[in-house]
């Protein structure tokens, strides 16, 4: 089966936050991806609300519930004390942990697993005891996919940042798609299974989707709504769609 899409929604509320004004509605552009085709939406709720804001969780939980009720919701983050009560009160179907740091811009690296094992694994045991899928956040490291399987988690999400700078070099491209296999290659031997994200675009898509036949989702943000302006939300969410191999 290809990879599912999940449709991370933090571009389109950082445009509708540059004005006070209720749009475009993250919520109704979620309805719209969903609509689409797309499995499920995911947000990244950071401390300073500078994109999703807390009070857009409530109503994406709806959304699903409501009216999509075989779609899943995503939620991802650094996992503060603030971040895992968010979690637990709005009930994603998956929790993605991320190390950022609250000043990032984005997340632009994984978890060290093996010095990170110490303060991921009894929080990964509370989120499980949660009902919750988790999954880590995880730089091309095979060596780490031991590590990160003795936490406790289901999952890993490849950061596949490195791979979408390498839109203009295609030899640097093919090299970090093999990274990414090979960190994948170790992820399944190690009983998880793997996620994607990050700078993911129609145009690479496919080459990754080849390498790593059995991943499982993508989460698609940035280039999936620059593609919408051009393309409209539900024909973008059909060409990343067809890119997964749907």
């Amino acid at each position: 089966m290809p990879a599912k899409l999940s449709v991370n929604l933090n571009a389109i509320a950082v445009l509708r936050n540059r004005r006070d004004l209720p749009w475009p509605s993250v919520t109704g552009i979620g309805r719209l991806a969903l609509a689409a085709g797309a499995h499920g939406l995911t947000v990244h709720p950071r401390p300073d609300e500078r994109h999703t804001r807390h009070s857009d969780l409530p109503e994406i939980r709806a959304l699903i519930d409501d009216e999509f009720p075989q779609a899943e919701f995503n939620i991802e983050g650094y996992p503060s004390e603030d971040f895992l009560a968010l979690v637990e009160k709005h009930q994603p179907e998956q929790v993605t942990l991320v190390p950022d740091d609250p000043a990032q811009a984005t997340s632009d690296h994984g978890w060290n697993f093996a010095a990170d094992a110490a303060f991921l694994t009894p929080i990964v045991k509370r989120l499980k005891k949660g009902g919750f899928r988790v999954s880590l956040f995880s730089d091309a490291d095979p060596a780490g996919m031991t590590a990160a399987r003795d936490t406790g988690a289901d999952r890993i999400e490849l950061y596949t940042g490195p791979y979408g700078s390498y839109h203009s070099d295609s030899a640097k491209a093919a090299k970090e798609v093999e990274r990414l296999g090979k960190t994948a290659d170790a992820a399944f031997a190690a009983g998880l299974q793997v996620n994607a994200g990050h700078d993911l675009t129609v145009g690479n898509l496919p080459a990754l989707a080849k390498r790593i036949p059995a991943l499982a989702e993508v989460s698609i943000g940035h280039g999936l709504t620059a593609d919408a302006l051009e393309y409209g939300m539900a024909g973008t969410v059909g060409r990343f769609l067809r890119a997964c191999g749907w």
